[in-house]
């Protein structure tokens, strides 16, 4: 069973489930999280092989999609971002009467080739040994990954106090094809769909729509301007807007 944070919110309206993407944590959800329980329930999930979810040999879209529905008691909104919104819409499409409105941020049902196998090379190359601080892993991280903001995504995932990684890292790069693809699917979700994204992302383009269309044929478009692919830590206020918009349309 994957480990799960609750927020209790009132009674009356449909729970909402978030699922993170790649190298990310319930805990990189927390404060929309608790922001969206004034209204509903809101349960995060680490997936499977992050976070304190237990360690798989695999990381497909189907064991994903699984692992989701086993977290589901009730008929649930359903929010997933990049590897979490894939599987999201799997979970959709496998178990569609668990799933009321799903919420899809900056993906689409296709296969990509954008590998992260060099985002992995970096933390695996950290010598944890020589960690004592959250800092000192970011100065050896930096000689690879440029990007202090990247860096400081990752670091999320750093256990500093037991000197390891929150994330399975063998496992990851070995199914990396499996999680920047999708699997070959039938059959369509009719429930409300919303495809929101970056504008200044490219992970969902326009010739992604037909496909879109046919898996869920009730898809909504929507960008929120300024922002790329973890469009929720960089307009987190829109990005909850937005959600509540269509959650209580």
């Amino acid at each position: 069973m994957l480990s799960t944070d609750e927020y209790s919110g009132p009674s009356g309206k449909t729970p909402l489930l978030i699922a993170h993407g790649l190298f990310g944590s319930a805990r990189n959800w927390s404060v929309i999280s608790k922001r969206l329980s004034d209204s509903r329930t809101v349960k995060t999930v680490d997936m499977r092989n992050h976070g304190d979810s237990p360690r798989r040999d695999t990381q497909s879209y189907a064991d994903m999609a699984g692992d989701l529905a086993a977290t589901l008691t009730e008929e649930s909104d359903v929010l997933g971002h990049s590897m979490g919104g894939k599987a999201s819409m799997l979970l959709a499409l496998s178990h569609p009467d668990r799933v009321r409105r799903l919420i899809v941020a900056d993906i689409a049902p296709i296969g990509y080739s954008h590998t992260q196998i060099h985002l992995i090379e970096a933390m695996k190359a950290i010598d944890l040994e020589r960690i004592e601080r959250r800092s000192d892993a970011d100065e050896q991280l930096s000689m690879s990954v440029e990007d202090k903001g990247v860096r400081a995504f990752l670091l999320q995932s750093l256990d500093v106090k037991n000197k390891r990684w929150k994330l399975n890292l063998d496992v990851l790069a070995q199914e990396m094809d499996r999680i920047i693809g999708f699997p070959e699917v039938n059959g369509s979700f009719n429930g409300p769909t919303l495809f929101l994204t970056g504008s200044d992302s490219d992970y969902v383009l326009p010739e992604h729509r037909s496909r879109i269309r046919e898996l869920f044929p009730k898809a909504r478009f929507a960008k929120l301007p300024g922002a790329g692919h973890w469009l929720h830590a960089d307009k987190p206020r829109e990005f909850e807007a937005a959600v509540r918009v269509f959650l209580d349309a």
